[in-house]
């Protein structure tokens, strides 16, 4: 290969230019250099190139008008299918579809309420849903009831007139800090949710890395079971995803690749403990490893697990290091409202020095209004969240926490050993707190799934590869549950292997056949046909004034 020196790269341009108009030089200068950055943005996009190529080929695919006729049937079917799903669930309750001219008493306004509670047929309360309800106790439900009435009107906003809702939140998040092993350096805020959390862990190191390190194009990268808040994140930060593929095998993120991924606008790296999907975590430490060795943040997500890993090795349970004592783990969001049990609507997204979460606010100094600063999304937030959040974490202490965390990684692992230990299903990797993933190489796991929701279990269904899994928690450790769950899942088994290759029906065949549609934007459209069916209101039947 023949290197060019800057005599020769001279003389070429001056020989291509050669015999041409002053204006021209300019002309052709100018075009090579829009034509240059016109390239530059279409291949330097938070989304790839390959993923817009396909998006463009079904967009255009979709104004052919046989298939155009042919998709919008499809999913009127579909928005009927879920709109009749939703009338079944109602039943033939009123809606109040506006407001009436005179108000309702308490009593009028409890026996609605207690009636819009009552719809549906999952019994959460027995232990027959994954996930969802954490935990249950008629004497917390109590103590919270009155704490978010004392506290309902609070705003932490107003730090001046509501100083006592402030302390709370910083008590939250110091004890989270304290839980998580952080230094005396390590902080955060609370938040809505996981979601939240997370979409306030990326922009804070989006923004990091803008100013500290010139990023302009901002990637993150993250495992593909990392949750869709990520991806929620960059949608609204403008931040490219890096997908990286996990292990078949252990379900945890193949480290190599993260590696690989790495470059000049990774703006941080992400590790799950657990995954959604699986239950299982990925390798912390080799992350963190590689985020000091390129000087990238690293965020490690336990929104879903956190309150039970924090407390595993108290409980007696090993767990691999993946907190702050890991040095290059920089930020963790956790889920008080999962296995923290507070009510829903809290969380905590934590970093392990201030100047982080510097990042993370947003602050307006020049509004006629006054400087005006939020550490959150949220201006306003519900103090009485705060403090029912901070009420749970005194009601339970240490020890609470500790013993519900036996509880629950004692049933999770004795369901998970009694199911492996059917041979026509298999566990996805190795779960390491309260999700047992289940998958089948001999019949289709979703008539599982199907036959144990007519039995009045409700599981979460996974895909890219089939499975379901259950989330355990509080709920499930009641007598009884965990057995009757592993023996209605032997039975149903036994059901299904008198048929093995009999296909799929009703709601989860649409489910299994949405993953061998190639456009998913098929698949955004009817989950938004979804979405639409849960704001459902009848027209002028069957409602009140």
């Amino acid at each position: 290969m023949v290197s060019l020196g800057p005599r020769a790269i001279k003389e070429c341009i001056n020989t291509r230019f050669a015999g041409r108009e002053p204006w021209q030089v300019a002309a052709i200068t100018a075009t090579s250099v829009l034509a240059g950055v016109w390239v530059w943005n279409i291949v330097f996009q938070p989304e790839s190139i390959v993923s817009r190529g396909k998006k463009f080929f079904f967009r255009m695919a979709r104004k052919i008008p046989a298939v155009a006729n042919k998709i919008n049937k499809e999913l009127s079917k579909i928005s009927s299918d879920f709109e009749k799903d939703v009338k079944e669930r109602m039943g033939h309750t009123n809606y109040n579809r506006v407001l009436q001219v005179k108000g309702k008493s308490k009593e009028e306004i409890i026996e609605e309420l207690k009636k819009n509670l009552d719809l549906g047929h999952y019994r959460w309360d027995k232990g027959f849903v994954s996930g969802a309800v954490y935990y249950f106790s008629p004497e917390l439900i109590n103590l919270l009831t009155e704490v978010y009435g004392l506290a309902s009107y609070t705003n932490p906003l107003h730090a001046d007139i509501f100083p006592g809702v402030n302390k709370m939140e910083s008590e939250v998040v110091s004890i989270s800090t304290d839980l998580f092993h952080g230094s005396s350096k390590a902080c955060g805020t609370m938040t809505s949710g996981g979601t939240e959390s997370i979409i306030m862990a990326c922009k804070a190191f989006r923004d990091y890395g803008r100013e500290e390190r010139g990023i302009t194009n901002p990637e993150m990268i993250l495992p593909r079971t990392a949750h869709p808040a990520f991806e929620k994140a960059a949608f609204y930060f403008g931040i490219r995803i890096c997908y990286i593929p996990v292990d078949p095998l252990t379900t945890s993120v193949i480290i190599k690749k993260v590696k690989q991924a790495i470059n000049s606008n990774t703006i941080m790296i992400v590790g799950s403990v657990p995954n959604y999907p699986y239950g299982t975590m990925d390798d912390i430490e080799a992350l963190a490893s590689l985020g000091r060795r390129y000087g990238v943040p690293v965020h490690v997500d336990c929104c879903l697990g956190g309150f039970l890993t924090a407390f595993m090795p108290q409980a007696g349970f090993e767990l691999p290091p993946f907190d702050f004592s890991v040095p290059g783990v920089t930020s963790i969001s956790a889920d008080t409202h999962k296995y923290g049990f507070a009510p829903k609507g809290s969380s905590v997204v934590l970093y392990s020095k201030p100047e982080y979460r510097h990042y993370q606010y947003c602050v307006t100094t020049d509004w006629p209004g006054g400087v005006y600063g939020s550490p959150t999304i949220n201006g306003s937030r519900a103090g009485g969240i705060i403090a029912a959040c901070w009420a749970t974490l005194m009601y339970f202490g240490l020890e609470g926490y500790v013993k519900s965390t036996r509880k629950i990684i004692e049933t999770t692992k004795y369901i998970e050993r009694e199911l492996r230990m059917i041979p026509e299903i298999f566990i996805f990797g190795k779960p390491i707190t309260s999700v047992i993933a289940i998958g089948s190489e001999v019949f289709h796991i979703y008539r599982l799934s199907e036959i144990l929701n007519d039995l009045g279990w409700n599981l979460n269904p996974l895909q890219f590869p089939p499975g379901v899994h259950l989330c355990v928690t509080h709920m499930h450790v009641a007598e009884g549950i965990a057995d009757r769950f592993v023996q209605d899942v032997k039975n149903t088994v036994k059901i299904i292997m008198n048929d093995p290759k009999s296909e799929v029906k009703g709601k989860m065949a649409m489910y299994g056949k949405s993953q061998s549609i190639p456009d998913r934007s098929i698949v955004s459209d009817f989950t938004k046909l979804y979405l639409d069916s849960t704001y459902y209101v009848p027209h002028e039947a069957n409602s009140s004034n």
